[in-house]
């Protein structure tokens, strides 16, 4: 019996109830076992080239390619639209650091912008505040599973001569207006590590459409190697591939992709549900022009009216064997980047309240509508 499977057939408080867990309970075994058999087990292989075409349909690609983590697909867009020191790149503040990390790789500058409070994502409206002659770029990051205002941006990206990368770690099958993400800017990047919706452990993807753009980037992906000159390197290119032993993995999630899909917005139903009513508690706000992909249950804590911070509520729920997650820290306050956005001036108040107060609640397939009650009941106890 899986740790998972065992989690779900205990009581209410017995056992943890971890924040993520990842659902195998497909042809992923069986899948691994036959790319084992083949011997064809590092970055070659029949379940690569199926993973790579499946995937780029679902995002409305023309192309698509694994690579070996979601950090490293960032960073490969970049390495790709030749970004170098000297450049800015807008981003968020409010996401995970691999997004201004990548920005730092190529030698170039994140350039930190505010995010919408209707949606969470970078807000288009103040984009333009923050343009200079050495902006090369935007990426809007899908926070959380909802997709940023892509029409908007990609109108200021288009005015000022940029591109756009998004960044769908967290929104894999979110729809912007009826159109998947991944597909909605010049680049799109995904992360495949294990709580994300699908998972390979670890892994990630770049969709592109430009079939030039995709050669540069399949070239830099393996090395650097002209694909039609075995062993001819005509530039420094780098070993950021996904292996056949992941890709078969993957195959096995897109199988279940709308089955996995279902049973994590199950679960965003009931917390949705249960939560309802409780003073200080708030969800994530939805466009009306979005779905949300069903990542990691979001919700704000106000002290004032909940009667304890999120840091405090964390802590006492952990107590009690639930796992739970704070939100990103704001970037430009941590030590790489503070200093910089100092410099710059810049103040963005939505993601430092959103920072402060916002937590991830577990969400995952397996959840036990037991387990449902036990969180939700702790977190209404728990008020002040």
């Amino acid at each position: 019996m899986s740790t998972t499977e065992k989690m779900a057939g205990d009581s209410k408080t017995a056992k943890r109830i971890p924040v993520a867990a990842p659902d195998l309970s497909g042809n992923e075994e069986h899948n691994v076992l036959e790319a084992l058999r083949s011997t064809w087990i590092s970055s070659t292989g029949a379940f690569i080239d199926r993973f790579e075409s499946e995937f780029a349909e679902l995002c409305g690609a023309k192309g698509a390619m694994g690579v070996c983590n979601g950090t490293v697909a960032l960073h490969l867009a970049l390495l790709g639209l030749d970004v170098r020191p000297g450049d800015e790149v807008l981003v968020p503040s409010l996401t995970y650091i691999a997004t201004a990390n990548a920005v730092r790789y190529v030698g170039a500058e994140p350039v930190f912008v505010d995010v919408d409070p209707e949606t969470w994502c970078i807000d288009p409206k103040l984009l333009e505040a923050s343009i200079t002659r050495r902006t090369k770029g935007i990426i809007p990051v899908h926070l959380y599973g909802h997709p940023a205002d892509m029409d908007a941006i990609n109108h200021v990206a288009a005015v000022h001569g940029l591109w756009v990368v998004e960044d769908a770690a967290e929104a894999h099958f979110a729809r912007y207006k009826g159109r998947p993400t991944g597909g909605l800017g010049d680049l799109g990047t995904f992360s495949f590590y294990g709580n994300k919706i699908i998972t390979s452990g670890e892994g990630g993807a770049v969709c592109v459409s430009d079939e030039h753009l995709e050669l540069r980037l399949r070239t830099l992906r393996g090395q650097g190697m002209d694909p039609q000159r075995r062993y001819y390197f005509p530039v420094t290119g780098y070993n950021f591939r996904l292996t056949n032993l992941a890709a078969a993995i993957l195959c096995a999630q897109l199988e279940r992709r709308k089955e996995i899909v279902a049973g994590r917005s199950r679960v965003f139903a009931a917390y949705e549900d249960l939560l309802a009513g409780i003073p200080g508690i708030g969800f994530q706000p939805i466009a009306p022009w979005a779905e949300r992909a069903p990542w990691l249950f979001s919700i704000t804590v106000d002290a004032n009216e909940y009667g304890r911070s999120r840091n405090e509520l964390g802590i006492l729920l952990a107590e009690k064997g639930i796992e739970t997650r704070p939100f990103f820290l704001a970037l430009h306050k941590l030590p790489p980047f503070r200093e910089e956005s100092k410099s710059r001036g810049e103040v963005l108040p939505v993601t430092d309240a959103l920072s402060e107060t916002g937590m991830n609640l577990p969400t995952f397939s397996a959840l036990t509508d037991s387990q449902l009650d036990c969180i939700a009941d702790a977190i209404r106890q728990l008020k002040r």
